[in-house]
């Protein structure tokens, strides 16, 4: 087990949701941390991936997330914050950068 949580973290900071949801379906941990729910896990792992996992693993049966545990929980929704911001911000980007590419064309009439 030992060698295999490094592997799972950096999987997981490739693929948050196929960790997530490999972690929902060999283990108890989604259920135990959510208390056996089903919306507030899927909403994660389709809206804040890194938010849901780190909040998953830093759960503690019986006394919940605590102390650094709740450094990771807000790392992970930094992390998703990111992701989402730098997705419209990219979007925007090309956008505009078609934009000028059109506007350096020579027009016909010239």
């Amino acid at each position: 087990m030992i060698i295999l949580a490094p592997l799972v973290a950096l999987l997981g900071m490739a693929s948050p949701r196929l960790v997530l949801l490999a972690t929902w379906l060999f283990t108890s941990r989604v259920a135990i941390a959510f208390h056996h729910g089903l919306f507030l896990p899927v909403l994660g792992l389709l809206f804040l991936p890194f938010t849901t996992l780190m909040f998953v693993l830093a759960y503690a049966p019986g006394s919940g997330v605590r102390g650094i545990g709740w450094l990771f929980v807000v790392l992970g929704f930094l992390v998703d914050l990111g992701s989402h911001g730098g997705g419209a911000k990219s979007a925007k980007n090309r956008h505009a950068g078609t934009d000028r590419i059109e506007d350096r064309r020579p027009s016909p009439n010239r």
